[in-house]
């Protein structure tokens, strides 16, 4: 495949990867008012940002998954179809609780665009112009996001909430043109179920018990419930089909679990600063639409980032691209942190600078680490895991500043986001030794 249609295809899977972002962009600077107009309070509104980045998570390998079985095309079409029609339940919702059922259900039609995305990249393309074409998607995704609080508060200025929690639709008009590279091609193999749900759930455990904080006891109760039952479960299915959901040669690989781990921390500060920058300036006065324009700025930079991330995974790899994406993580939180104390606007948008930096340079690492250490048969599971563990830092990252920003401040749970990317690097340390004595002299 040529230059030209590796850029094409991987800017409109950018703009549609951008779209499941906006979902939570958007979402995010109007909470305030959804809240106030649904009778909740914020750190409950946040909800709907939680369930649709846990949502986002935990569904992401059952796409991954059947996409190894029954090739890219069907299941794309199915999370697609359940994303609009999430997005379209959520601008309808007469109350709270069916806000959230449709959060859920658009959450988990989301979850097909980032995995499957890359699978049509990494399958289609190889070489520098896979780098390239994993770059475009990420900086498209992130472009679309970062300008998510700028769409999110001028369209309800204009027409309400309501019309915010619709946006996503737009994602129907890109399935035309993608429509040809979404190849069908699969083992065809039955999916684990089992093993799917147990995954699911064990997830949404660890969510939960973050979560509890701002919601009470009974919560923290389900979350460690769910924990308990569900690690051993989860390692007995593992044991009984190692070639079910969780394939084990996957599973236990180095280079997908700890790439994974270290990655997540990136969409837990991208997430965290999505629900604590509009919640510090809105309580300072500002209105949405003032907050989207404090963020837009950080889409030019998603625009550009592509081509500092090509060159960095080409001449260093994946690795240490990826550790270098935590660092300005790290950075990202300490700074925030400090601006939502100070009620600084201008600390607070240099820290959602950072932080798309660092979600530029990290998800192509990740998937390209993720790519490169895995057999063509189990991508798609692989990138699936993978983006299981990115994802649910990105419910980490909400849940930590919903509950425990409420609870204590948000410059306390911005500084304790801060910890996992530094946690994250340890954890690379061994693939780093290793890339290190990779490099030619």
């Amino acid at each position: 495949m040529n230059l030209q249609d590796s850029r094409r295809i991987s800017i409109l899977l950018g703009v549609l990867f951008g779209l499941t972002g906006l979902g939570s962009a958007s979402a995010a600077i109007v909470i305030p008012v959804l809240a106030d107009d649904l009778g909740v309070s914020v750190g409950v509104g946040t909800w709907t940002i939680t369930l649709y980045a846990l949502l986002l998570a935990v569904a992401t390998p059952i796409y991954g998954r059947v996409a190894d079985l029954v090739g890219v095309r069907l299941p794309l079409m199915v999370g697609i179809g359940l994303m609009v029609g999430g997005a379209t339940l959520s601008a309808l919702a007469p109350s709270f609780g069916v806000l959230l059922a449709a959060r859920v259900l658009q959450g988990a039609g989301a979850a097909a665009v980032p995995t499957l995305g890359v699978a049509v990249l990494s399958s289609r393309y190889d070489g520098p112009v896979r780098g390239l074409a994993l770059g475009r998607l990420a900086g498209a995704a992130a472009c679309l996001s970062c300008l998510g609080p700028l769409a999110g508060g001028l369209v309800e200025a204009q027409f309400g909430w309501r019309a915010v929690m619709a946006l996503p639709v737009l994602g129907l008009l890109i399935v035309p043109f993608i429509w040809t590279a979404l190849h069908r091609d699969g083992t065809g193999a039955r999916l684990d179920i089992l093993g799917a749900a147990l995954v699911a759930g064990t997830s949404a455990g660890l969510v939960l018990l973050i979560q509890s904080p701002s919601t009470g006891v009974a919560v923290a109760v389900v979350g460690v419930v769910l924990l308990l039952l569900g690690v051993p479960a989860v390692t007995m299915q593992v044991r009984r089909h190692p070639e079910g959901f969780l394939p084990i040669t996957v599973i236990t690989n180095p280079a997908v679990v700890r790439s994974a781990m270290a990655a997540a921390a990136i969409p837990a500060a991208w997430f965290g600063l999505l629900i604590a920058a509009p919640a510090v300036m809105i309580h300072h006065g500002w209105e949405p639409w003032q907050v989207g324009l404090l963020l837009a700025p950080s889409a030019v930079i998603a625009l550009f980032v592509p081509r500092v991330a090509a060159p960095w995974l080409e001449r260093f790899g994946g690795v240490v691209a990826l550790a270098a994406s935590g660092v300005l993580a790290a950075m990202a939180m300490v700074m925030a942190a400090v601006g939502a104390a100070q009620e600084s606007p201008v600390l607070l948008g240099l820290a959602v600078l950072l932080v798309t930096m660092s979600f530029g340079v990290g998800q192509p690492s990740l998937m390209s680490v993720v790519g490169d250490a895995v057999l063509v048969d189990v991508r798609g599971i692989a990138l699936g895991i993978a983006t299981l563990l990115f994802m649910t830092g990105g419910s980490v990252g909400s849940a930590v500043v919903g509950g425990f920003g409420e609870a204590f401040s948000m410059g306390w749970a911005l500084m304790m986001l801060a910890v996992l990317p530094l946690a994250g690097l340890v954890v690379l340390v061994p693939m780093l030794g290793r890339a290190r004595l990779a490099q030619p002299d």
